[in-house]
Formats: C-alpha cells, sequence, structure tokens
C-alpha cells in the first residue's frame, strides 16, 4: 500500500511540473518556471530535472479553390479545396542541470518533436551552458532557433496568427538552424532597461537541408528590448536584426538587376570567377510592440519591418536547402508584419487583424513582370496578405480560432498571373496546450 502511495504521488508530482512548464513563449528563451521548490521533491528523485511540455493543433480549413497554393499550412491538393489536419503537435523535453544554489541552471538540454499525419521530425536539440556567477552570458550549440526577428522567433503556441507570415516562410523556414550562439541578457534592474543581445554563426540551409552544403556560414544577431513600462497601463519593446551571409554559387551565370532602355530586367554577369563565389544573403531588420493594459484585457500592436538582398534561382527567392545548380538570381526585397490584437469583453475573447507584406524584387513594378527579355517570373510577384481573426480562451491551456486569409497578389503580364489568383483559405483551429 505504502508503494502505491508513493507511486500516486510521484505521478501528481511529475505532472504537476509538467503541467506548470508550459512552452516557452519566445523559441529563443528558456522557462524559469522550471527552478521551483516543492515539497514533493522527496518522491521525485528520478524526474526532478526531467520537465515536459507540448502543444496539439488540430484544424479545419477550406481554399477558395481547389488546389490552392499556399503560406495558411502549406498548398492544398490538386483536387481539394478543404482538409482536416494536425497543424503542429509537439513534445518538448528540457533536462536542467543545476547549479550550486539548486535554483539557478547551470546547463540545459532541450529536445522537441513534432508528430503529425504527415511525418515526424525533430524540430530542437541543443544545449545551453550558462555562466555560473552571474547567469548574464550563455553558449547554445545545436538545432535551434534562429535570433532575427520578432515574429519568427514567437512560439507557434503563444501566436495568436495561425501562421507566420509569407517572407518569414520563404526566407526562414523551419525557423531552425544548426549553428552556435552567444546570448547577454541583463536579469537585475539597473538606470539601464532591461535587453537581450544574441550573436551567433549558423550554417545556412536550416531544416529545410540534410546538412551543411559548403562553408559560407549566417551571422545572426539581435539586441531586444524588454517590455519597458511607458506609463501605469502602456508597455513598449523593440529589436533590431542583422543576417549576414550566403551560399556558394555552382555556376558562372550570375543576374542583377539593371534598367536598359527603360525597362527594368535582370542582366547576366557570365564572368568565370563568380564560379565558387558567396551569393549574396543579407537581411536587415527592426520591430516595435505596444501594449495596453486596460479593464477587460489588453490591446496590442506589433509592427516588423524586413529589407535586404536575397539570391535564389529564376523561379523562386526561397531559402535552399541543398547546394543550388544553376544560375543564381540577386534580388533585393522587402517585408513587413503588422498585427492588432484587442480583447473584446473580457480577457477570453480576442479579435486580431493582420497585414502584411513581401515584396521579393523592390526593383520591378507589376507591369514589367512577364516583358519579353526581362527574365523576370513569378518569383518576383508581390504579395500582400490580410488576416482577420476571433479566438476564445477557455483557460492558459485550451482555446478555439477562426481566423480568414485575404491573399492579393500582383497583376502581371504573365500567365496565371493576368488577374489576382483565388487562393484566400480561413481556418478554423483548436489549441491545448500543457
Amino acid at each position: 500500500m505504502r508503494s502505491v502511495i508513493i507511486r500516486f504521488l510521484s505521478f501528481c508530482g511529475l505532472f504537476l511540473i509538467t503541467h506548470s512548464a508550459f512552452s516557452q513563449r519566445y523559441l529563443s528563451d528558456y522557462d524559469s518556471t522550471l527552478f521551483f521548490k516543492d515539497t514533493l521533491r522527496p518522491f521525485l528523485k528520478r524526474f526532478e530535472n526531467l520537465h515536459f511540455s507540448g502543444y496539439i493543433q488540430p484544424q479545419f480549413q477550406v481554399a477558395q479553390s481547389k488546389g490552392a497554393r499556399s503560406y495558411s499550412g502549406g498548398d492544398f491538393s490538386e483536387f481539394s479545396c478543404n482538409r482536416f489536419m494536425l497543424r503542429r503537435a509537439r513534445l518538448k523535453v528540457d533536462y536542467i542541470l543545476p547549479a550550486k544554489n539548486n535554483v539557478s541552471p547551470k546547463a540545459l538540454f532541450t529536445f522537441q518533436f513534432e508528430a503529425t499525419e504527415r511525418d515526424v521530425n525533430v524540430r530542437d536539440m541543443f544545449i545551453r551552458v550558462f555562466d555560473p556567477k552571474k547567469q548574464t552570458l550563455s553558449l547554445t550549440m545545436g538545432l535551434f532557433a534562429r535570433p532575427f526577428g520578432y515574429e519568427v522567433n514567437l512560439s507557434s503556441s503563444y501566436r495568436e496568427t495561425p501562421e507566420r507570415g509569407r517572407a518569414s516562410q520563404i526566407l526562414m523556414p523551419s525557423e531552425r538552424d544548426m549553428g552556435a550562439m552567444i546570448t547577454y541578457e541583463s536579469l537585475i534592474k539597473r538606470k539601464l532597461p532591461f535587453f537581450k543581445f544574441d550573436i551567433g554563426l549558423f550554417n545556412g540551409q536550416g531544416k529545410s537541408g540534410p546538412a551543411e552544403f559548403d562553408s559560407y556560414k549566417d551571422l545572426i544577431s539581435r539586441l531586444y528590448l524588454k517590455p519597458l513600462s511607458v506609463t501605469k497601463h502602456l508597455y513598449l519593446s523593440s529589436g533590431l536584426s542583422l543576417l549576414q551571409g550566403g551560399w556558394r554559387q555552382a555556376t558562372k551565370y550570375k543576374y542583377e538587376m539593371n534598367i536598359v532602355g527603360g525597362n527594368a530586367m535582370f542582366e547576366v554577369d557570365s564572368s568565370i570567377t563568380n564560379i565558387g563565389d558567396k551569393a549574396p544573403r543579407k537581411y536587415y531588420g527592426a520591430d516595435l510592440q505596444l501594449l495596453y493594459k486596460h479593464r477587460w484585457g489588453k490591446t496590442e500592436i506589433r509592427s516588423e519591418y524586413w529589407r535586404g538582398k536575397q539570391p535564389g534561382s529564376a523561379i523562386s527567392t526561397t531559402n535552399p536547402g541543398t547546394l543550388p545548380g544553376g544560375p543564381v538570381y540577386i534580388r533585393q526585397f522587402d517585408a513587413a508584419f503588422i498585427c492588432f490584437l484587442q480583447n473584446i469583453f473580457n480577457e477570453k475573447w480576442e479579435i486580431m487583424a493582420k497585414y502584411d507584406w513581401y515584396d521579393p524584387n523592390k526593383k520591378v513594378e507589376a507591369p514589367d513582370i512577364g516583358k519579353t527579355a526581362t527574365n523576370l517570373t513569378a518569383a518576383d510577384i508581390r504579395y500582400n496578405t490580410i488576416g482577420l481573426g476571433l479566438t476564445r480562451y477557455f483557460s492558459g491551456n485550451l482555446k478555439f480560432l477562426v481566423y480568414y486569409d485575404i491573399v492579393r497578389n500582383e497583376k502581371t503580364l504573365l500567365t496565371g498571373f493576368l488577374t489576382d489568383i483565388k487562393d484566400n483559405v480561413f481556418t478554423f483551429r483548436v489549441q491545448l496546450r500543457f
């Protein structure tokens, strides 16, 4: 009987630990609630440094047309305009090696995997080692989130909209990459505001490829000002991000934009020295968040802007997972994400509106795309997306979401893009988090 009681209390204690250790709001953070004192610890020696969290997102979607290409969870099948799917189902395990005081970490090992009807794959696997004295410095190595931008690092379990913007998915596919990163995070409140600075080197291809395919690395950094109280109810936070990198060019053909005879077009540089050179990948980002708390909840505005250079192919600007073998096309892009969140009635109801755009080639206008001899393709078309949604929170663990994406592409001279494509998507999602 005594052994049964001990096992029961151990299970309850483990449940309480996992219940309190929700997924982190930001992908690059660790959950400080993993460190706490509990009267059940004598029964939990085997599990005291092991913590579980996760979430599941089943959903139903309806597209505007069959076979719609979409960034709202992936393209639809050729003969389908509606589907049930597990968008995400993830389990995360954190192992903590505590410091001598037992209330702060000496090292953290994180493993997160995803299992859906489509596949099973690893999302995170890294170790983070902390400065044992002040805890302000840490070193992270393995597979983890790139420290660029606000939206990329906001966890999918906390993000109010179903998906990240089009630019995030194209330029930062899977959000993660193999690399090493040093972090400084101010923990003691002084005259200066709280801030966090990340800087790291990454392979570059992220999870979209099986392994590093060249010797070039991406340098990525972000300076983040943590929420600062401007007035009694108003809070401000912001960040600056930088990415400097690229990948090996396999051929001598490099196309860059120029104006010839009054027309914007790609011109080729076929110098033999281009072979093995770095195709430049340079991103610059800035973000700002404003939060106003009131008696029935909150009002929040988030804004983010990116611009820079992106190498690609004639038909794609997606960051490659394997070494591209064809000619390189260098494009100057910009993108933005603007999100408005508003509680209505109380904190359990929230409406949202989001606007994002991705312009892969700022050097051209819509009427230029499709002209003879310009070498411009569908990869140069700008997209604007407006999303409208409503969330019902039943607790900190459970929520229902309805959301509608209105997607608009530029009207060009290209066949298939003479008018707007019918690719709007409606999403109904249930999320349970533990």
